[in-house]
């Protein structure tokens, strides 16, 4: 694991990447730079792990910020991939790296589904208004 200490850059140059992240690239990588700020910002040191990192279902849940208990009923309906070791589970990091992209581009599509039905109800209601 490297840990990259962040104290020493100036504030200036995080609202650089942060106006960089809002125009000049795509979602992916709008959102990776968004977390590297708000951890910037937050003073927070960043940390490079190796996807083979095995996780206990208490850490694979505080990064994933939900219980214990509902990472549990995901485990229990595969849509996480973890491992027994004795009677405990243990979660390889690039399993919970896949769930967490699958999360966000789900939740990506259902914000542009609303988008788009908002778009088509304001359409409809300009029509019937223009037909009163």
């Amino acid at each position: 694991m490297k840990t990259i200490h962040t104290d020493g850059i100036p504030a200036e140059q995080i609202d650089a990447l942060d106006e960089f992240a809002a125009t000049g690239v795509g979602p992916e990588m709008r959102d990776l730079l968004q977390s590297v700020i708000d951890c910037v910002r937050a003073g927070n040191d960043l940390a490079a792990v190796s996807p083979l990192t095995v996780l206990r279902p208490a850490q694979a849940a505080e990064r994933l910020g939900m219980s214990r208990t509902h990472l549990y009923k995901i485990l229990d309906q595969g849509e996480i991939a973890s491992h027994r070791v004795g009677r405990d589970r243990r979660i390889l990091l690039r399993d919970l790296i896949v769930f967490e992209e699958r999360r966000q581009r789900d939740r990506r599509e259902l914000a542009e589904r609303f988008a788009s039905q908002n778009k088509t109800r304001e359409g409809a209601i300009d029509e019937l208004a223009d037909l009163l």
